[in-house]
């Protein structure tokens, strides 16, 4: 099952699953990666709107996203983030590389 994301300018958004575990990490990134490449995507932001849990999988799919935006001068952000995603991503450190958007 492809990803859910839209794109607008250059900016990928991907609408993340309920669960981001090890399963939807690695389809997010494989797709997140194709698309940031053919479509000259410069920034990509993660919209856990839907979302009410995230494993290492997750985090560590952020970070891998953070190192090839990083690269292209742009930014990775998150918004709809919930309690819970959000106490995963403030002990994680990620609130440090990551921009909150509305």
């Amino acid at each position: 099952m492809e990803p859910d994301y839209e794109i607008m300018g250059e900016t990928l958004i991907v609408n993340v699953p309920q669960e981001l575990d090890h399963h939807s990490a690695t389809m997010i990134k494989e797709y997140s990666d194709q698309i940031i490449k053919d479509k000259s995507i410069k920034n990509i932001v993660f919209d856990f709107s839907n979302s009410t849990f995230m494993d290492s999988s997750g985090i560590g799919m952020i970070m891998g996203r953070y190192r090839v935006i990083k690269e292209k001068k742009g930014f990775v952000g998150v918004k709809g983030v919930g309690p819970a995603i959000h106490r995963i991503l403030e002990i994680s450190g990620l609130y440090k590389l990551v921009e909150i958007c509305r």
